[in-house]
């Protein structure tokens, strides 16, 4: 059995941190909670958990965005399940409560992106969850 709850408190983002550090492998706790923090409050960012035996198994960090591209949409930050709970559903459970969640708030398109070594993921996206590979992502570090 499983639950999934937003996350919303300092103590709350903390306990889910374990889990975060096994996708944002960079950021140390102290980066992480100020970032969380941050985006809740500037960009509405949502980090919600799914928990298995009282224990988070896995995480997806989304929040809203306008772009002219997508007009209204949800963009997922984050997606990540504990190495002990893998393949067992959750990502598909968790990005599905995020596609509800769209829905409700009257947003038609949620998008991502995966790094380019995650052929699993996209596999997963793409067979799984039929996602459409639409773009490349590109990014120049200042």
């Amino acid at each position: 059995m499983y639950s999934i709850k937003e996350l919303t408190t300092q103590k709350e983002w903390q306990e889910a941190y374990p889990v975060m550090k096994q996708l944002r492998t960079h950021l140390t706790e102290e980066q992480y909670l100020e970032l969380v923090e941050e985006a809740a409050e500037k960009e509405q960012y949502t980090l919600a958990a799914l928990y298995v035996n009282n224990k988070i198994a896995a995480l997806a960090g989304f929040m809203p965005m306008i772009t002219l591209y997508n007009g209204k949409s949800i963009w997922v930050c984050d997606l990540v399940t504990d190495s002990a709970h893998r393949s067992k559903g959750y990502g598909e459970k968790l990005l599905n409560y995020v596609h509800d969640w769209a829905n409700e708030k009257g947003y038609n398109i949620v998008s991502l992106s995966s790094g380019l070594q995650r052929e699993d993921a996209h596999r997963f996206y793409e067979n799984k969850m039929e996602y459409d590979k639409v773009s490349y992502v590109f990014l120049k570090r200042l």
